[in-house]
């Protein structure tokens, strides 16, 4: 249940409770709504910053933090999940009186995106989602999943993640496995129907050298109707913040071009 508290922090940070959470938000500039989803363990700034000056030049730049994320605390006893924060998302755009969006995520930010288009299609117009991926859909990809090390993931991440968290740094590891446990589900990519059912136009993006092999992200861009599909050659999984030059104005063409 969406209660509407919203608390200024800054020019820019606010709060507003959602489904029980206290989630942070952002917004910069103004015009056509667009809605920036980060990726798994980052926040916005990791994840958008240097997209959020270019956008905010003629948009209304809606950036978000999903629970446990950046300045969004997390919730003793509430796994994380990909429908779960897809909700949460919808309900905060619902809160805001956002409509036909347009919709940006990058890594687990693109998952959330795409459900968002067909699970909530009024609120989107526009998908760009980067290094998505079916999901964990074998036992050794399963097993790589459960096998990955709080302690050695990135120590930036790590670093900033104890700056900014309303937890405290002491949470990483329970926020961690709760990511860890997400990730390791057979069943968390979408399904070859939920993508068919998308209606808004989608962008779908992915380095060469990207996590997600090229041929899985072809087919996901095949799946969807409305889809296409960009590669940028001699890039990895951090497409926006790697490529920004190219990747900027790929974007712009998509969401503002004819």
């Amino acid at each position: 249940m969406l209660l509407g508290l919203v608390l200024r922090l800054s020019a820019f940070g606010e709060y507003a409770e959602v489904h029980g959470i206290k989630m942070y938000y952002e917004v910069h500039g103004e015009g056509r709504p667009v809605v920036l989803l980060h990726g798994g363990t980052s926040t916005i700034q990791a994840s958008f910053a240097e997209q959020i000056p270019v956008l905010a030049r003629n948009h209304r730049v809606i950036a978000i933090e999903q629970m446990g994320h950046g300045h969004t605390g997390d919730v003793a006893g509430r796994e994380l999940s990909y429908e779960g924060m897809t909700e949460d998302t919808a309900a905060l755009l619902v809160h805001l009186q956002i409509q036909n969006a347009d919709v940006i995520g990058w890594s687990d930010g693109g998952q959330l995106a795409l459900r968002l288009a067909f699970t909530h299609p009024e609120l989107v117009q526009r998908v760009v989602a980067s290094g998505v991926g079916l999901g964990a859909t074998t036992p050794q990809m399963q097993q790589a999943m459960r096998s990955l090390s709080a302690d050695h993931w990135s120590s930036q991440v790590r670093d900033e993640y104890a700056r900014v968290s309303p937890d405290g740094p002491q949470h990483w590891s329970v926020f961690f496995d709760k990511i860890r446990s997400m990730w390791a589900k057979p069943s968390w990519g979408i399904s070859e129907p939920d993508l068919g059912k998308i209606k808004a136009a989608v962008l779908i993006v992915a380095g060469d050298r990207d996590f997600t092999r090229i041929e899985e992200t072809t087919r996901i861009y095949r799946m969807i109707p409305t889809a296409r599909l960009a590669i940028l050659p001699g890039t990895d999984h951090f497409t926006f913040q790697k490529r920004p030059g190219w990747l900027n104005a790929i974007i712009l063409d998509f969401l503002d071009g004819a």
